[in-house]
Formats: C-alpha cells, sequence, structure tokens
C-alpha cells in the first residue's frame, strides 16, 4: 500500500474555490480504481494550508490515476489557485497505532 500525502497552499481568496472542487470531485478521487481511503485536512494555524492523505493499492494504481484525464481536468482547475507550489510524498505506512 502507497500512502500519497499532498501539502497545498492556496491563495486565501481561493479557499472556498478550492473547498468546492474538492467536494465536487472527492467521490471520483476515492472510488477510483486502488484508492482505499481518501481524507482533507486544513491546518488549524495557517487556514490556506491543506493537505490530501490518500491510500492507494500499488505504486501503478495512483500512477494511472496522476495520468487519468480526470485528474488532469481537476488539477487544471486547481493548480490556478495555488499561492505556493504544492509538495507530495509517497510514503509507505509502518505502523498504525489506535
Amino acid at each position: 500500500m502507497i500512502v500519497r500525502i499532498v501539502k497545498l497552499t492556496f491563495k486565501t481568496e481561493e479557499i472556498a474555490n478550492f473547498e468546492h472542487i474538492f467536494e465536487e470531485t472527492k467521490a471520483n478521487i476515492r472510488n477510483f480504481e486502488g484508492c482505499n481511503f481518501l481524507e482533507l485536512y486544513q491546518d488549524v494555524n495557517s487556514p490556506q494550508q491543506f493537505f490530501t492523505y490518500s491510500y492507494w493499492e500499488t505504486q501503478d494504481h495512483l500512477e494511472s490515476y496522476r495520468q487519468s484525464d480526470f485528474f488532469k481536468s481537476v488539477w487544471s482547475k486547481t493548480k490556478v489557485l495555488f499561492a505556493a507550489k504544492p509538495e507530495a510524498w509517497s510514503v509507505t505506512k509502518k505502523h498504525t497505532l489506535a
């Protein structure tokens, strides 16, 4: 399993636009083949910063998503809202404590 963490920093005046895009697309992202989990977080102290966490069965599933027309369409609408370059990490989960 691959955990994808993406840090997104938006222009303050574009936060509502991003939240609207995410609301409209989150089900399609979550239901994309190989995606098993999706969450969106907003930083408590810097509300213009968001983080997405998604779980992917394999790196190939994640790459298939990233190369899809759906992703390209969503990304083209989202990237114009950024205040800073996004950062992304693909990691493997080592431990979970509940």
